[in-house]
């Protein structure tokens, strides 16, 4: 049987709307799904470091499929570039790029404040509420690239009106890798309204004919 891990986005968790929609069109397509808690219950210390050392664990080194959207994306693809025994990997508005594009998001007073602060107040989309955020997340992001090095067969869909991740950051990604097939859909960030096109592709493309 196919082990697909998803990986929620930033602020985000495995309780999501489309961490739970996937994982019943993938089971019911005959996967084993593991929504994972990537800030595994300290949102506050959270690191990329962190949150691959949740994955590593989660996957145990075993063959594994990784499903992941906007931060949870990135995270799929940094895991995958050094893990291949992953299989294949699909992205939903992946975050690449990820300490380059908050700091240009957050812009250079904030992130001053910030640094000064020790950590700022983000709201939750899991928990509906605000939360501390301690400044390690941007450094220890600086440290990954921008766009992972993965092998894999990847599959990409990324809205076209997408104000959070522009899309732009997929297009470059995809247009240099033979391995990743990218769809531009008409949507925003969160891809709801086409989640009902997605799921059959998605489950198609991670549990390819032939293959347990």
């Amino acid at each position: 049987m196919t082990r697909i891990l998803y990986l929620h986005g930033f602020a985000s968790g495995p309780a999501s709307h489309k961490a739970l929609f996937f994982r019943e069109r993938l089971e019911a397509a005959g996967a084993s799904v593991d929504l994972l808690d990537l800030a595994a219950g300290d949102f506050e210390r959270l690191t990329i470091t962190g949150q691959l050392a949740v994955i590593e664990q989660a996957a145990a080194g075993d063959p594994v499929s990784l499903a992941g959207s906007s931060l949870g994306g990135y995270l799929a693809a940094l895991y995958a570039a050094r893990h291949p025994e992953v299989q294949r990997v699909a992205l939903f508005a992946p975050a690449f790029a990820f300490a380059r594009l908050w700091a240009d998001t957050l812009g250079v007073a904030r992130v001053a404040e910030w640094r000064r602060e020790g950590f700022m107040d983000v709201f939750h989309y899991g928990e509906g509420r605000n939360r501390r955020l301690g400044c390690q997340l941007l450094d220890d992001a600086a440290r990954y690239e921008d766009y992972p090095e993965i092998r894999q067969p990847a599959l990409i869909f990324h809205g076209a009106h997408d104000e959070v991740v522009p899309p732009r950051s997929s297009e470059l990604f995809a247009a240099s890798r033979p391995n990743v097939h990218l769809e531009i859909l008409d949507s925003g960030h969160d891809l709801l309204n086409v989640l009902d096109y997605m799921a059959p592709i998605v489950a198609a493309f991670l549990m390819p004919a032939g293959v347990p």
